[in-house]
């Protein structure tokens, strides 16, 4: 499994439609201020032996609306800490979607690419040039770059370390 600022490899762990926040971290949990800790429980009530089979690097497939629920930031601070490179979703609730954004974590909406990776399957995601691969079964699929300045945020590692690149006034 590897990463740089545009691309990235690993298992593609495939979940339905309508994730909501409170699964990807449950609210009992939201009283945590340590990233290490938030992660520890990352998914854990929709599938329990997430942590185990996942590695770092690897990606989180799902179908629409990913992130849909409350709008806590936690959600995708709990996958970023957990070791998720990136998420390719059908689509995002729009709230996760600039959330994750914020913190700096990848996110790609490709209904194409959701249908032709299965659980398990290897994939990579090249952000830069727009495509994720299944490098299992093959197969390709185009999806929308980022507008430069988000972009450039993502890379930066979410929204206030790009603001401290840039010297920004906060």
């Amino acid at each position: 499994m590897t990463s740089n600022a545009a691309s990235f490899r690993g298992k593609g762990w495939k979940y339905g439609a309508n994730i909501d926040t409170d699964v990807i971290i449950p609210g009992r949990y939201c009283h945590i201020s340590d990233e290490k800790e938030i992660a520890k429980h990352c998914m854990e009530d929709l599938d329990p032996q997430f942590l185990g089979k996942m590695r770092s690097g690897d990606v989180i497939i799902a179908g629409s609306n990913f992130g849909c629920g409350s709008s806590r930031e936690l959600a995708p601070i709990a996958i970023k800490a957990a070791g998720i490179s990136c998420v390719v979703a059908e689509s995002f609730a729009r709230i996760f979607y600039r959330n994750a954004i914020n913190i700096g974590l990848p996110i790609v909406e490709s209904p194409e690419a959701v249908a032709g990776i299965g659980d398990g399957e290897e994939v990579e995601i090249d952000i830069a040039d727009g495509v994720v691969k299944n490098l299992s079964r093959g197969g390709a699929w185009k999806f929308p770059r980022y507008p430069e300045f988000i972009q450039r945020i993502v890379d930066a590692g979410g929204l206030l370390p790009y603001i401290r690149k840039y010297k920004m006034p906060v």
